[in-house]
C-alpha cells in the first residue's frame, strides 16, 4: 500500500503566506499543500529547525484572518518538511476546514476527514 493510498486526509495545493517559528527563529517560507492534520512546506535553504521541539505555524488567509497552529516536523524528504499538527484553535480549525470544504466539493468527504481526526 502506498503512502497515498494510506493516507486519511486530502491535501490541498494552496499559496498562501506563511511562516514557521521555533523559539528565535523564524523562517518565511512556501507552503505547498495543507491537510485538517499538517502541512506540507518547501525546505528553506537556512532551515535549521530542531525536529524534537513543536514549531509555531502561522498562514495567513488575508483580511486579517490566519490559521495558527503548533505542530511537529514528521518528515524531511526531497526538499520538503512535512508538519503533523499538533495543537489548533477554535478559530483556526474553523478556517482550515471550510478551506478543505471548499476545495474538496464534496461535504461528505469532509465528514469522513472530521470523524478521522476525531478518532
Amino acid at each position: 500500500m502506498s503512502s497515498n493510498e494510506r493516507r486519511s486526509f486530502s491535501r490541498i495545493a494552496f499559496q498562501a503566506e506563511t511562516s514557521i517559528q521555533q523559539g528565535a527563529d523564524l523562517w518565511a517560507v512556501e507552503l505547498i499543500d495543507v491537510s485538517l492534520k499538517g502541512l506540507l512546506i518547501k525546505k528553506p535553504d537556512d532551515w535549521s529547525g530542531n525536529r524534537e521541539l513543536a514549531f509555531h505555524i502561522s498562514i495567513h488567509l488575508g483580511d486579517n484572518t490566519d490559521i495558527t497552529m503548533t505542530a511537529l516536523e514528521r518528515h524531511d524528504d526531497d526538499g520538503q518538511l512535512g508538519f503533523e499538527c499538533q495543537h489548533i484553535d477554535i478559530d483556526s480549525i474553523a478556517h482550515l476546514r471550510r478551506l478543505v470544504e471548499l476545495n474538496l466539493g464534496d461535504a461528505s468527504l469532509l465528514e469522513r476527514e472530521l470523524a478521522t481526526l476525531g478518532q
